[in-house]
């Protein structure tokens, strides 16, 4: 069960953040709706929200959940792929100080974004998949490994550079709990997701892998109505929230907040 989450609204120069996708310019004021909206949804899922303020400096840097990896036992730093986002740490630094004894850290040559680990416990036992991709690189994840296996963790490095429609490998993945994995089909038969449920995600419906559990309910992107469905199916709750204006920016739900 998670308690807490950390969010940062976007900035006016969100329009600014980087993007692989042609969706348009986002919508600067929708995009505060659907933020704050966000944040009322982690609240009514009974979060308590630590609301930093929107750092200009940074365009992308309402994406929180990429620059740390919270677990049980610690907090890891990363050292995002994009080099114009390596500065958003330092001040996540200062914010989980406040609630972590200790912070670990990726170095140089490692690159790692948070958005590329999708913890799924398998067995009793804490689990992680790593995504190597364009921003995580194979040093990155080999940190982190060494890092959650020091404290009893295991994990998984799932290769996604192949994979052309998904900029992280939780653009295509999420933990729902109960030993289950939401996947897109590209991800569907790989190994190493053998030994977990699949629920597998339209084509068409591709954006809505990346969403959201967090303790009673699965928060998934409005507008999907098949995935939303099937979830409704197999027993859960769940909350559809707008995300177009993030969708733009190559941002999803898990994106949008650091939970522990």
């Amino acid at each position: 069960m998670v308690t807490r989450a950390i969010v940062r609204p976007p900035g006016l120069n969100f329009t600014d953040a980087l993007t692989t996708v042609k969706l348009g310019a986002p919508n600067y004021a929708r995009a505060l709706e659907q933020h704050a909206a966000y944040c009322e949804a982690l609240e009514h899922c009974g979060l308590t929200l630590t609301c930093l303020e929107a750092d200009e400096r940074y365009p992308d840097s309402t994406f929180v959940e990429d620059t740390a990896v919270l677990t049980k036992q610690g907090a890891m730093l990363t050292r995002p792929g994009a080099a114009s986002r390596i500065g958003e740490v330092e001040n996540i630094a200062e914010v989980l100080s406040k609630f972590y004894m200790e912070l670990s850290s990726i170095h140089e040559p490692g690159t790692l974004d948070g958005g590329d680990v999708c913890e799924a416990e398998i067995e009793g036992r804490n689990h992680f998949f790593i995504g190597i991709s364009k921003r995580t690189n194979e040093d990155g994840a080999g940190r982190l490994s060494e890092w959650l296996a020091s404290s009893g963790c295991t994990a998984t490095v799932v290769d996604i550079r192949g994979i052309n429609n998904i900029l992280h490998l939780k653009s295509g993945l999420a933990c729902l709990g109960d030993n289950r994995l939401a996947v897109i089909v590209a991800l569907a038969d790989r190994n190493e997701f053998r030994g977990y449920e699949l629920v597998r995600v339209a084509a068409q419906e591709e954006y809505v892998a990346n969403c959201v559990r967090v303790n009673d309910h699965v928060l998934v992107a409005s507008g999907h109505p098949q995935f939303e469905a099937t979830l409704r199916k197999l027993g859960y709750k769940t909350m559809a929230l707008e995300m177009s204006e993030f969708q733009k920016m190559d941002g999803g739900l898990s994106c949008l907040s650091l939970r522990f």
